[in-house]
């Protein structure tokens, strides 16, 4: 999709629209190889309608993130159209259809499916509208013209980081101690149809690997590779379940202990907590919780890493990234294209996605009010409630 065919469509309702001085090509080209993205006509904000696909509302963080989009898109004069899918795909192909039929402007798309979108985005690309892959990269598909998210492969190397700094074979600067194993470890995932997913494992993977090798943490249940350790949508309760077989199978009885959990997402960690709690860890056993990481600083898991259960979580903050998605969305308004600070990274089958690359960070209970608090992500009271106002 050439961003140049926004002139044609603007044309066709140039009597209803404030159009500006076109910007010069800043070089690249929009979906399907066309011609600079730079190359069309600016229209003000107020003439523009944004819509926004987000994947559910079963998550806080997905919340909080369209909270974010529609908020700052709403500041900068910009009508958004806000969908939630509620983790069901025919859902959210069905609302990218009626954005697009409706006149969306601009698409701001967190896939459930990366792979699940290729006829909506044609369709979009069709109609001349750019498409900005927000935090899942959209695969298969030259119909993607940016890609704003984390650097997702750091996140894993930090889920995997604080593990190993919990287990106390890292110290508090990342040096190793002499702390000896063998440490038994299991492993979850995320979903295997979010490219997330692959990302934060292989980040992960590569971290703990030469403990792995000389067997210092070593995993019980043989289950290291991310088909084994997948968790369909994310789901905490797909993650209870697995965690009540794994003991079951490997860790009966309380005989042997488990001394740590890599999870990738809060809600995982939740669902694995659950599980270890009913099977008497941090209760009827001598052994206490394993440490277990997490993603996303969920309230209800910085709760439970205020009061020592879970051992950390990744923090993403949702208002950094949904600003670099308005930006997009003002570069593409404006007749332009966005900044990208990574252009060899993300290649989703079809073609390189430009992309901008945000940074994130590990959260420990000492933390958290530098981190979560004094930053107005969250209030001590909400910390202490575990729960959001």
């Amino acid at each position: 999709m050439a961003w140049n065919n926004w002139t044609r469509k603007a044309a066709a309702t140039v009597g209803s629209l404030a159009l500006v001085t076109a910007l010069a090509a800043c070089g690249g080209s929009g979906a399907g190889g066309g011609a600079g993205a730079g190359d069309g006509e600016s229209k003000a904000p107020e003439d523009i309608q944004v819509g926004v696909a987000m994947p559910t509302e079963t998550s806080e963080r997905w919340i909080a993130d369209g909270a974010s989009v529609k908020k700052q898109l709403e500041e900068a004069g910009y009508t958004v159209d806000l969908q939630f899918a509620n983790d069901d795909i025919p859902t959210q192909q069905q609302q990218i259809d009626q954005m697009i039929t409706k006149g969306d402007d601009i698409l701001v798309v967190a896939s459930i499916d990366g792979t699940a979108l290729s006829t909506q985005l044609q369709a979009a690309a069709d109609a001349n509208i750019p498409i900005i892959a927000y935090d899942r990269l959209i695969n298969g598909t030259e119909n993607v013209d940016f890609y704003v998210t984390f650097d997702n492969y750091n996140v894993g190397v930090q889920q995997a980081t604080s593990l190993l700094t919990g287990l106390g074979l890292l110290d508090a600067d990342g040096k190793k101690t002499d702390k000896k194993g063998p440490l038994n470890v299991e492993l979850f995932a995320g979903s295997i149809d979010d490219n997330n997913a692959h990302f934060f494992w292989k980040g992960a993977m590569d971290t703990l690997q030469p403990y792995l090798d000389d067997k210092t943490i070593v995993v019980k249940s043989g289950q290291t590779d991310i088909q084994q350790a997948a968790t369909l949508r994310w789901s905490q309760e797909e993650a209870q379940s697995r965690m009540e077989d794994l003991i079951t199978a490997h860790y009966a009885g309380g005989k042997t202990k488990i001394d740590g959990i890599l999870s990738p997402f809060d809600g995982i960690s939740r669902g694995v907590i659950t599980a270890l709690s009913n099977a008497g860890y941090g209760k009827t056993m001598k052994a206490g919780l394993p440490v277990v990481t997490g993603q996303d600083a969920e309230i209800a898991s910085v709760k439970l890493i205020d009061d020592g259960v879970q051992y950390s979580t990744i923090f993403k903050d949702t208002r950094k990234l949904a600003t670099q998605a308005v930006d997009a969305v003002k570069a593409y308004a404006g007749g332009g294209e966005p900044e990208a600070n990574d252009t060899e990274t993300y290649d989703n089958g079809k073609k390189v996605v430009p992309s901008f690359l945000l940074d994130s960070d590990i959260v420990i209970k000492d933390n958290i009010k530098s981190l979560l608090v004094d930053s107005e992500y969250y209030t001590a009271e909400e910390v202490k409630a575990g729960q959001s106002k």
